[in-house]
């Protein structure tokens, strides 16, 4: 593979730029642009030490800094690596990374490095998600679930459970080969009871992909009720800011307003929506058309109503719009610190008065809930789409094994289990294809 490099710190003026190359030729290229303060030659250094010295191009020295040199395949990537560690201004980094293109490296694509790794074995495609995890962790358990998965917990429960696969497999064909002789370590009966053992535990892990989406993603909400109700106070609480103007005036909230905020560990792709009444002003009109938008395509909706005022046909007319919807529906009857004149239309309601704060404490409870964050409640936590695609194929396919040998047919089970060891397989890259390798990489950043 060519020779690449990238700066790996963001864009922008700062402190410190660091620019990386990985490659055969990475020494060489880091030769060409680098001059060590003491004379020597950088590669007379140990591998891994951070060496003082000078910064050169075409027209001369134009800084200092440092270099550090790994050799592979004591490296990130396995290739070695050079990491060039330059004054933060904007100039300055697109000059020495302009020097390395210049001494023979090529840009690197996006996610190139940690591609690489994966490539050489340094780490699994599970792993190589978790880089991109804890690039983006925005919460304390996000953190923690990467820094798992980078750490090979989730590669060795997924092994563990293929080892049981592979071990039944084996037993099945060994039944189908010598069905008159006594050559297998199992029973039917005990292979049931390894596939079902296997089925529980992914089960289980599959279980927490809600909660790993919410975490990573974050869960597409809608508040939503008819005006005044205190939708864009509840907006501002969630917020911690004031993110959405509050008036007296009905009708104050025209378009979708949207922010991702965090409640405890999970994120809320948050949308404010104009209330939903029968209106003839234009401009409100498309606001509650875009709010009954809102409503349809959202995860989870937060249904306000004024505890405050009797129900009046524009709130029947959000049940009416929420009707089918409920499991995805938390009902806050909003303004409890004034006089309760309203019965909830909606089960299983939250007092609250957004303006204070009060019953703050419940939504969130519910909206962790909603989230999955009890089935979570665990260390390994599934936060791929991908991931969580292979595990349902693999439990599909255990599921018709158990099937199979019920009705002792093993030639059936055998496949099946081959199937299911297959799926589990593509977490770890082990039989993942060349087109979903790269589309996981395409989203990482250059550099990275």
């Amino acid at each position: 593979m060519s020779t690449v490099a990238a700066i790996s710190t963001p864009r922008g003026k700062g402190g410190v730029a660091l620019i990386r190359i990985s490659g055969e030729d990475a020494l060489q290229v880091c030769r060409k642009v680098f001059s060590p303060a003491s004379g020597k030659d950088i590669t007379e250094y140990p591998a891994g030490k951070a060496v003082h010295g000078y910064f050169y191009d075409k027209d001369g020295n134009f800084d200092d800094g440092m270099a550090t040199l790994f050799i592979a395949p004591r490296s990130f990537t396995g290739e070695d690596t050079a990491e060039l560690c330059c004054h933060g201004g904007n100039l300055v980094q697109e000059k020495l990374l302009k020097a390395c293109f210049m001494a023979g490296a090529v840009p690197a694509g996006a996610g190139e490095f940690t591609k690489r790794a994966y490539i050489n074995g340094k780490i699994t495609l599970s792993q190589a998600e978790a880089v991109g995890g804890l690039i983006d962790a925005h919460s304390e358990r996000y953190l923690h679930v990467s820094l798992r998965q980078l750490d090979g917990k989730m590669s060795e429960k997924i092994n563990s459970l293929c080892n049981d696969l592979i071990l039944t497999a084996a037993t099945v064909y060994a039944f189908i080969d010598y069905p008159d002789e006594d050559m297998t370590d199992m029973s039917v009966p005990d292979m049931l009871t390894r596939l079902n053992k296997v089925k529980a535990e992914l089960v289980s892990l599959a279980g927490t992909h809600k909660f790993g989406k919410a975490i990573s993603e974050g869960i597409p909400t809608v508040i939503a009720g008819k005006p005044n109700t205190g939708k864009s106070t509840l907006m501002n609480l969630l917020c911690g800011t004031d993110r959405a103007i509050v008036t007296d005036i009905a009708g104050t909230t025209r378009d979708v307003i949207t922010e991702q905020v965090k409640v405890g560990d999970v994120l809320l792709n948050l949308a404010d929506t104009a209330g939903i009444r029968e209106s003839n002003e234009t401009v409100e009109a498309a606001g509650i058309k875009r709010s009954i938008k809102e409503i349809e395509k959202s995860t989870l909706i937060i249904a306000v109503f004024d505890s405050s005022s009797p129900l009046t046909e524009e709130d029947e007319e959000l049940v009416s719009l929420l009707k089918g919807k409920e499991d995805r529906v938390i009902t806050v009857l909003n303004k409890c610190d004034k006089e309760c004149r309203a019965q909830s239309p909606l089960p299983n309601p939250i007092y609250m008065s957004a303006a204070k704060g009060e019953g703050f404490d419940k939504l969130q409870e519910k909206i962790l809930a909603f989230a999955g964050a009890a089935e979570a409640d665990t260390q390994d936590i599934v936060v791929s789409a991908r991931q969580y695609s292979a595990i349902e194929r693999a439990l599909e396919n255990i599921e018709d094994a158990i099937n199979a040998l019920d009705g002792f047919t093993q030639d059936i089970a055998g496949e099946c289990i081959e199937r299911a060891i297959s799926a589990l397989g593509e977490i770890d890259g082990r039989t993942a294809a060349l087109e979903i390798v790269n589309e996981i990489f395409s989203h990482f950043c250059v550099g990275k």
